[in-house]
C-alpha cells in the first residue's frame, strides 16, 4: 500500500473523519481510558496522551524489530469508501515489523505493509485505546491516511511508541546536520539533538552513542571549524559523554583539539571525566585504540599547563583513589597500555627502518656480513682502526669488557653505527659468529657489552622526549602504589619495549626505578617478575645485571635483585648455577668490595659445589678471605662444612622418630650430636617442625623415608627437599598446610614411589600433573582433597 498519497474529505463522530489535526482525535468511536471507580463516565473521543504521561517514569528498551498488527486506514473519499473503512469492515494484519534507519520495514512485504513506511512521510504519532476492549494501539498518521499498530498490552504499545518516534527524530536531525549552512543554527540542533537522547524513556546504548556518531560524522565532513565552534561543540555534546565512550569520530577530533589548544579550559572541565570513564571501564584498548590514543594525547595535554607533572600527578592519584586499594581494576592495565603504546611511538621511526639497520645478528657479528646488504637507506659504519698489538708468541687473555661503555648515537633519517674494536683476534676469541642459519640472538644478548658493539644510543626528536618523559614518569608513579605494583610488574613481564628503547640510555634510567620498587618489594609475586618467564629469554634481571646496556652503577641494583630473589626463590640451586654461569664476575667483583649478598652468594656456590673448577674455586676463597666479612661468612662455611662431614659419616641408625612436640631447634640438635650417614628412614609426625628444618633435612644423603604427618612443613620446605634430596622414596605430607605452589615441585624427584597428600589443598590439575610426571608413583593418597 502506498503511503505517499494524498487524501481529503471528512468523517463526523462514530465512523465519520474530520481533516487531520494533531490536537484532535481521528476516530469517533475511541475514546480515552477512564478513571479507575467513575462508572458513571460518559464515553467521549480518544485523546492523544502526552509523552511525559505516558513513559510515567516508565523505561524501555529501544525496539529493533517485533510482532505486531497493522490496519491502514485510508482517508474517504467517496460514500463507498467510508463504509469500507468504517469499524466493522477493519482487517488487521500480523506483521513483523523492522526498525531502520529510515523507514519501517516488514518481513512479509504483503497488504497493508507491501511497500516500507518511510520515517519522512510520518506527520505524527499519538498512544491510543479503545473504551470497551484491550486494543493498545499506536496511531501513525501520514498524507491521506492512518496506519494503526496493535499491541498486546500497554508496556508494549508504548514502547513501540517511543521507539518509532526515537528514530522518526534521529532520522530528521541526520538529514538536518548532513548539510549544514549556518553554524550558529547547527549549535542549536545539536543542543536539541544532546536534550532529546538525555530525557527519552528509552534506555540502550544507541540512544547515547547515535547522536554522538550523528556529531563525529558532521565533525569529519566539516575541517574549517574555528576553535570557537570547537569548543562550543565539545560543551554542547559533553552531557552525553558522562556515561558513554567518544566513537572513533569523535575521538580524533578531541585529539586534534588536545594537541592544538592543551591550554584550554574544555580540557580539564569536559575531557577529564570522559578520560576518568575510559580508564575506569574500558576492557580492551586494541577494540577501539582511539580512544587510547585520546587518552594519550589528554595526559600529554595536561603536561604542557604551567604546573605541568604536578598536574599529571594530580590526575594518576585521582584514578586511584584516597584510599590503600584501587576500587577500579581496569585502571591499572589502561593506563600502562597508553604509556606502552606511547613509549612505542617515540621509537616508531627507528622500529619502521629496522629492516634497513643492520641485523641483530650483523651486529653481534660486527657487521662482517655488511658488504653483501645493499640497504636502501643510508647507511655509514666508523670503525676506527685498532691499534696494532704486539707480536707475542702467547695468546694474551681478553681484556674485561667495561661497564658502562661509551655512548653511539643511531638516528632515523641516517642510521649511524659507531663500532669499536679492540682487535680482530680479540673479538673472535670472546665471541664467535654463529653458524649460517642460526636463529636471531636474544634480545637482551643483542644489547649486551661486546666488542662489536660496545653500545647503542638513540637521539630522540624534541616532542618524541617530551612524550618518552611524560609517559616514563607515570610507569614510576604507579609504581609507588602498593597495591598496584603486583600487577604492574606482572603487566611489564615479559619486557614489552621494543630494543630501540632498550638501547636509549635515557629511557632504562628513568625506568631503573620502577625496577627498583620491584627488587625492594618482598612480596614474591611482584619481586620474582624480575626474572624471565621462560628459560632462553631474557628479563629485567638480565638487562640491568653489569654487562647488560641498562647497568649504569657498579652493581648496586644487581646486588638487591640478587639478595630478594635469593630470598624466596625456591630454585636456589638452580638460581646459583645461573649466576655462576653468567654473573660470576660481577658477583666475585662485588664481593670484593665488601657486598655483604654477593659474600653469601660465594659462599652457597661453594658450600652446594656449584663451582667445580678447582682453580675457580680458589679465586672464589681468596675474594671471600680478602675482606672481614668475607673471611668471617667463609669461617662459619668451613665450621659448617665440618660439621656436615661429621653427621653424613657412616654410621648411626638407620630409623629415627622424634617424640611428639619436638621443634625445628631440637631436630637441628639432635643431628648434631652424631653421625647419621646411614639414616634412611625419619618421622617427624605430629611434632612441631615447620619448613625451616629443611635445612637440616637436606644434609642426610641417605634419607628414602620421611613421615611429616601433622606438622607445620610447608611449601617452602617442599621446594628446597625437591632441590636436594632426588633419591627420596616415601613422604607422608598428610595433614599439613602444604598447597599446590609446593606440591608441584615435587615433579623433580623422580624416585618417589608412595605419597600421601590426605587433607592437603591437593587439586585435581595437581595431581594429574604429579601423576603424568613421576612415573615410579604406586602407592598414592588423595583422601579428603579436591582430587579425591
Amino acid at each position: 500500500m502506498d503511503f505517499n498519497g494524498s487524501g481529503g474529505g471528512n468523517e463526523l463522530h462514530n465512523n465519520q473523519f474530520y481533516p487531520f489535526e494533531e490536537s484532535k482525535p481521528l476516530l469517533g468511536e475511541m475514546s480515552a481510558p477512564q478513571p479507575e471507580g467513575n462508572n458513571n463516565h460518559k464515553a467521549g473521543p480518544c485523546s492523544k496522551r502526552s509523552l511525559l504521561h505516558s513513559s510515567s517514569g516508565m523505561r524501555y528498551k529501544l525496539l529493533q524489530e517485533g510482532d505486531i498488527q497493522v490496519c491502514v486506514v485510508k482517508h474517504p473519499r467517496t460514500f463507498l469508501s467510508k463504509i469500507l473503512t468504517s469499524k466493522f469492515l477493519r482487517r488487521w494484519e500480523p506483521h513483523h515489523l523492522t526498525l531502520t534507519d529510515s523507514s519501517l520495514l516488514s518481513a512479509t512485504p504483503t497488504g497493508y505493509m507491501e511497500a516500507p513506511l518511510s520515517y519522512s512521510t510520518i506527520e505524527d504519532l499519538q498512544l491510543l485505546s479503545w473504551d470497551n476492549a484491550p486494543k493498545y494501539c499506536v496511531q501513525l498518521s501520514f498524507p491521506g491516511g492512518t496506519v494503526l499498530l496493535q499491541a498486546a498490552n500497554s508496556y508494549l504499545r508504548d514502547q513501540w511508541f517511543h521507539s518509532i518516534q526515537w528514530k522518526k527524530k534521529i532520522y530528521k536531525y541526520r538529514k538536518v546536520l548532513n548539510n549544514p549552512s549556518r553554524w550558529d543554527v547547527v549549535l542549536k540542533e545539536i543542543r536539541a539533538l544532546v536534550d532529546m537522547a538525555l530525557t527519552s524513556p528509552l534506555q540502550d546504548e544507541s540512544i547515547h552513542q547515535a547522536p554522538l556518531h550523528i556529531i563525529s560524522t558532521l565533525l569529519a565532513e566539516n575541517t574549517n571549524l574555528s576553535a570557537q565552534d570547537h569548543e562550543n561543540i565539545i560543551v554542547a555534546i559533553a552531557p552525553l559523554l558522562e556515561n558513554n565512550h567518544p566513537p572513533p569520530d569523535l575521538c580524533e577530533f578531541f585529539c586534534k583539539h588536545c594537541r592544538e589548544r592543551p591550554r584550554s579550559m574544555v580540557v580539564i572541565e569536559v575531557f577529564t571525566p570522559v578520560v576518568q570513564r575510559i580508564l575506569k571501564h574500558n576492557m580492551d584498548f586494541g577494540k577501539c585504540p582511539r580512544l587510547r590514543l585520546f587518552t594519550q594525547e589528554y595526559i600529554l595535554a595536561l603536561n604542557e599547563l604551567n604546573a605541568g607533572m604536578e598536574v599529571v600527578k594530580k590526575f594518576i592519584h585521582s584514578m586511584h583513589g584516597p584510599t590503600g586499594q584501587c576500587p577500579h581494576p581496569r585502571v591499572l592495565p589502561n593506563l600502562v597500555a597508553v604509556c606502552l603504546a606511547a613509549i612505542y611511538s617515540c621509537y616508531e621511526e627507528f622500529i619502521n627502518s629496522r629492516d634497513n639497520s643492520p641485523s641483530l645478528k650483523e651486529i653481534r657479528n660486527g657487521c662482517q656480513q655488511q658488504s653483501e646488504r645493499k640497504p636502501p637507506m643510508p647507511l655509514r659504519l666508523l670503525r676506527p682502526e685498532p691499534p696494532t698489538p704486539p707480536l707475542t708468541t702467547t695468546l694474551s687473555p681478553p681484556p674485561a669488557l667495561p661497564l658502562s661503555p661509551p655512548p653511539s648515537i643511531v638516528n632515523s633519517s641516517e642510521i649511524l653505527v659507531e663500532l669499536e674494536r679492540n682487535n680482530n683476534n680479540t673479538a673472535n676469541t670472546l665471541r664467535k659468529a654463529p653458524a649460517e642459519g642460526d636463529s636471531e640472538p636474544n634480545l637482551i644478548d643483542c644489547l649486551l657489552v661486546s666488542p662489536a658493539l660496545n653500545a647503542l644510543s638513540i637521539q630522540l626528536p624534541a616532542h618524541a622526549d617530551r612524550v618518552l618523559g611524560c609517559f616514563a614518569l607515570i610507569l614510576k608513579m604507579l609504581s609507588d602504589y602498593d597495591d598496584w605494583r603486583p600487577a604492574l610488574a606482572s603487566l611489564l613481564q615479559p619486557i614489552p619495549f621494543p630494543k630501540e628503547a632498550l638501547a636509549h640510555a635515557k629511557f632504562t634510567k628513568e625506568l631503573k626505578y620502577v625496577i627498583q620498587r620491584f627488587a625492594e618489594d618482598p612480596r614474591q609475586e611482584v619481586h620474582s617478575c624480575l626474572l624471565s618467564v621462560r628459560s632462553g629469554k631474557d628479563g629485567w634481571f638480565q638487562l640491568y645485571s653489569p654487562g647488560g646496556v641498562a647497568c649504569d652503577d657498579d652493581g648496586e641494583l644487581f646486588a638487591s635483585m640478587v639478595h630478594i630473589l635469593m630470598g624466596s626463590c625456591y630454585k636456589t640451586k638452580k638460581f646459583l648455577l645461573s649466576l655462576a654461569e653468567n654473573k660470576l664476575g660481577p658477583c666475585m667483583l662485588l664481593a670484593l668490595r665488601g657486598n655483604q649478598t654477593m659474600v653469601e652468594i660465594l659462599c652457597l656456590m661453594l658450600e652446594y659445589n656449584i663451582i667445580e673448577n678447582k682453580d675457580t674455586q680458589l679465586q672464589i676463597i681468596s675474594t671471600l678471605e680478602s675482606t672481614q666479612v668475607g673471611l668471617r661468612m667463609y669461617e662459619q662455611l668451613c665450621d659448617r662444612q665440618r660439621e656436615l662431614k661429621e653427621l653424613q659419616r657412616k654410621g648411626g641408625p638407620t630409623r629415627l622418630t622424634l617424640p611428639s612436640k619436638s621443634t625445628d631447634a631440637d631436630l637441628a640438635r639432635l643431628l648434631s650430636s652424631g653421625s647419621f650417614g646411614n639414616l634412611e628412614n625419619l618421622s617427624l609426625a605430629f611434632t612441631n617442625v615447620t619448613s625451616a628444618c629443611a635445612e637440616q633435612l637436606i644434609k642426610l644423603p641417605s634419607l628414602k623415608q620421611l613421615n611429616l604427618w601433622s606438622t607445620q612443613f610447608g611449601d617452602a620446605g617442599l621446594r628446597l627437599l625437591s632441590e636436594h634430596l632426588a633419591c627420596l622414596q616415601v613422604l607422608n605430607l598428610c595433614e599439613t598446610p602444604v598447597t599446590d605452589a609446593g606440591l608441584l615441585s615435587l615433579s623433580s624427584m623422580k624416585s618417589l614411589c608412595s605419597l600421601n597428600m590426605n587433607s592437603t589443598k591437593l587439586t585435581a590439575d595437581t595431581y594429574e600433573d604429579l601423576k603424568a610426571k613421576l612415573p615410579n608413583l604406586k602407592e598414592v593418597d588423595v583422601r579428603y582433597t579436591e582430587a579425591w
